[in-house]
């Protein structure tokens, strides 16, 4: 008999997944969306073996721009069509103002405080609010205009170094991603990571943070979707969140102690506007139970995580497309030329009158949006989405790349052409790279000025080549931004027309 009992025990876990699958398919939704053939439990989990952004976007080929799926417990809706994503970030967009919770915003957003993942309502409208007037206002970005040049001519100056005598073989990717992390630490906190080398460690450790974060949250945890695999911790995921949230948290902890420590001080410039940290703060004084530390720190995370890995992606992913498309850099370089005809580094006041280069960068940004999937929402009520039910509590995923490469929409999508951009004016929804509606990404102007700069001043001071005769390799890691599989590595060499300015620095 026991051996029997045993047995029966055995079956609760599977008897209560099948009844919470059963139960959780949409109830009163008459109309639903095509949708593949799935599996008692895990639904269509089982599909997406390689990057979700790419699984999807062959589903959708299949059964339509709006596919309805099943992901454990959770319904998900698909979207990969330009209308469909209209008619989710207006006539919906209060509906689907919400974010879904995963295992990971949990850890990286200080159990979902982030702005990526806090759930619609006061505290989203509130970090919202200070993060616009502080940080990404007009007048702000204008005020950190210093700051970016500084940060661009210090990436400029290291190449300089290594690359003044002759063409030199680089490494970019290094290189490439101090530079966004750089601006934006001395945005939100006033602070550049130089100084002891304890410090730089620290730093080092960071970013080696972000990368491995941003890796597990490309991927599709089943925990998040089967409960049962949460519970157990299935590959032991949530172990090396918890690891990673440590890692993180002194840094973020520090960064707060010393601001707090130096008071008015810690702003970029004494006399200035305060920084984020410190707005922060000063509230935390009047209201210390709702602006915890684990509110600030959750929403650093965010800063860091969105401003850096996203901008420094853009520009590498747009160096190696001009690498292969050395027409394109030439034409690229001639606009410059004959707009800074003084032998000084591009400002980023001129950026209004170089116009192929933001070109070179929407185009980077359809062929390699930073987020191939934007951030998932979820559907507070009942809706309809192209003329589809859709039940209450479903994800909604807009397939950014799939919609920025269907041929339906764009002509020759997977050519590299800027110059598609020079003669069109607003993109609408069928260029999404930085989401739209209420929760559009608040920094896609930063982000714009940060890897337009850069790519100007690089195309600016130096030559440019491949390695060998090969292309270069434009082959993705999985990872939340898509990655490129191998860092860039190329030729390069100071350009002779800037010597006088280049032997200054």
């Amino acid at each position: 008999m026991d051996h029997i009992y045993l047995f029966s025990l055995s079956l609760v876990p599977l008897i209560s997944l099948l009844l919470l699958f059963k139960l959780s398919k949409p109830k009163n939704v008459k109309n639903l969306p095509p949708s593949p053939p799935s599996l008692p439990v895990i639904g269509h989990l089982h599909l997406f073996k390689g990057p979700v952004h790419k699984v999807l976007q062959r589903l959708s080929s299949q059964y339509g721009p709006i596919m309805a799926l099943q992901f454990g417990s959770r319904p998900v809706l698909v979207i990969t069509s330009p209308s469909a994503a209209e008619e989710c970030f207006t006539k919906n967009d209060l509906i689907l103002a919400n974010r879904p919770f995963f295992l990971s915003g949990k850890y990286f957003d200080y159990d979902h405080t982030g702005i990526g993942s806090v759930p619609y309502g006061r505290l989203w409208r509130d970090i919202r609010r200070i993060m616009t007037v502080e940080l990404f206002s007009t007048t702000r970005l204008k005020t950190y205009t210093r700051v970016r040049q500084e940060e661009i001519a210090a990436l400029i100056k290291q190449l300089v170094q290594d690359c003044f005598q002759g063409f030199t073989r680089v490494e970019m990717r290094s290189r490439i991603e101090g530079l966004p992390f750089n601006i934006i630490l001395k945005m939100v906190a006033g602070i550049r990571p130089c100084g002891t080398e304890n410090d730089l460690k620290e730093v080092s450790e960071f970013k080696d943070v972000m990368r491995d974060a941003f890796e597990i949250s490309g991927a599709t945890n089943a925990g998040d979707f089967i409960p049962l695999l949460k519970w157990i911790d299935f590959q032991g995921l949530e172990k090396k969140l918890v690891s990673l949230q440590h890692k993180a948290d002194r840094f973020l902890q520090k960064l707060i102690e010393e601001c707090r420590s130096k008071g008015s001080d810690c702003s970029i410039e004494k006399g200035k506007e305060k920084t984020f940290m410190e707005v922060i703060l000063s509230l935390q004084e009047s209201e210390p139970e709702y602006y915890t530390d684990n509110v600030i720190k959750g929403n650093i995370m965010a800063l860091l995580f969105a401003g850096t890995d996203t901008s420094s992606v853009t520009t590498e992913w747009a160096m190696s497309l001009l690498l292969n498309h050395p027409n394109v850099l030439e034409k690229a370089r001639a606009e410059i030329d004959e707009y800074t005809r003084q032998e000084r580094l591009v400002q980023e006041t001129d950026l209004l009158n170089l116009p192929y280069i933001q070109c070179i960068v929407n185009e980077t940004l359809r062929l390699f949006p930073a987020a191939p999937l934007l951030v998932p929402h979820e559907s507070s009520e009942n809706c309809i989405i192209g003329g589809f039910d859709v039940a209450s509590g479903t994800i909604v995923l807009v397939n950014a790349l799939a919609i920025h490469r269907d041929p339906n929409v764009w002509d020759d999508p997977l050519s590299f052409k800027p110059e598609r951009f020079e003669k069109m004016g607003k993109q609408g929804y069928r260029f999404i790279p930085f989401g739209m509606g209420r929760r559009q990404c608040p920094g896609y102007s930063l982000a714009n000025k940060v890897v337009g700069l850069a790519l100007a001043s690089l195309i600016q001071c130096f030559e440019w080549e491949r390695v060998g005769e090969e292309l270069v390799g434009l082959s993705e890691r999985k990872g939340l931004t898509m990655p490129k599989d191998e860092p860039l590595v190329t030729m390069c060499k100071a350009r002779e027309k800037m010597s006088p300015f280049l032997k200054a620095l």
